[in-house]
């Protein structure tokens, strides 16, 4: 499958103050997202994944290296709009993305910043604010909403200007349980129904296990990349690291330390509860 995102040997650093040396985040990144998949970055906070999150967009450019968009270098910034057409970004603070005091004007920002045409705005709200499951929400007034659906208002506003591509930087943070789980559902929707590429930065691992992929940052370098269940498993490199793997996996590793040998790959609790009940029913048969 082709990719929809690519960064080729990137190098990125930010300016120092006045006469004092620069921080440097990456040397030499390689990463390709393919077009259609759902990715989970994972690191503990200064590991970069943010900042590398702001270059699929163009909002920061390589300080060496390149990363390409759907084929445009982003460096290119007459090509700017085309990429921040294929890519959109949804930020950890839902308020700071709300420009209108209404939903389907807040929504229509986007597009029209892009210059669509009235007509075309108008169904391009109406089908982003369905696919999210705000349309009823269309005409309130977006500080009376939840965190949950403020968030989901705010995915609209960038499927609106239907990219091909959703990179959401900790959309989560900041929402309580029931608004984690209904941007999470929505975003997992977006990418099983409509084919959109989905990059989600988190550091929840229960969002990371929904993904189809799992790229894990430390100091600036990619320290594990594969399925959900390949990259958990590696427990110890987590723990190295700083991180934790999802619950499930952290009590069968727990238990394998006392001498029993179970696998590492089962994320779901329901998954984990019946291994667990078949193990022991095989040891008590014994």
């Amino acid at each position: 499958m082709a990719s929809i995102i690519e960064a080729k040997h990137l190098a990125f650093t930010y300016p120092g103050a006045d006469d004092t040396p620069g921080h440097q985040v990456f040397a030499d990144l390689d990463l390709d997202i393919e077009e259609g998949s759902f990715v989970a970055v994972l690191g503990t906070n200064g590991c970069g994944k943010s900042t590398l999150a702001k270059h699929f967009n163009a909002i920061l450019l390589p300080s060496g290296g390149k990363v390409y968009v759907n084929g445009i270098d982003t460096s290119y910034t007459e090509r700017l709009m085309a990429v921040r057409r294929n890519v959109g970004m949804v930020f950890q603070n839902p308020d700071n993305q709300i420009v209108a005091n209404v939903v389907e004007e807040d929504v229509a920002f986007g597009p029209e910043n892009l210059g669509v045409a009235g007509p075309e705005i108008r169904q391009r709200v109406d089908r982003a604010l369905k696919q999210v499951e705000m349309y009823d929400y269309r005409e309130h007034a977006p500080h009376l909403l939840s965190g949950g659906q403020k968030q989901r208002v705010a995915i609209a506003g960038v499927i609106a200007m239907e990219p091909k591509c959703i990179v959401l930087d900790e959309p989560t943070a900041m929402l309580d349980p029931r608004g984690r789980r209904e941007v999470m559902e929505t975003i997992t929707r977006l990418n099983r129904e409509k084919g959109i590429t989905v990059v989600l930065i988190t550091h929840h691992m229960d969002e990371a296990a929904r993904a189809q992929r799992v790229v894990v940052m430390d100091k600036g370098k990619i320290a594990a990349d594969g399925t959900p269940e390949e990259v958990f498993s590696q427990v110890e490199l987590l723990h190295a690291i700083g991180l934790a793997a999802p619950e499930t996996v952290e009590l069968c590793w727990q238990l394998n330390q006392h001498g029993w040998e179970l696998p590492l790959d089962r994320l779901e609790p329901e998954e984990c509860a019946k291994l667990l009940y078949e193990t022991i029913k095989g040891e008590e048969a014994k």
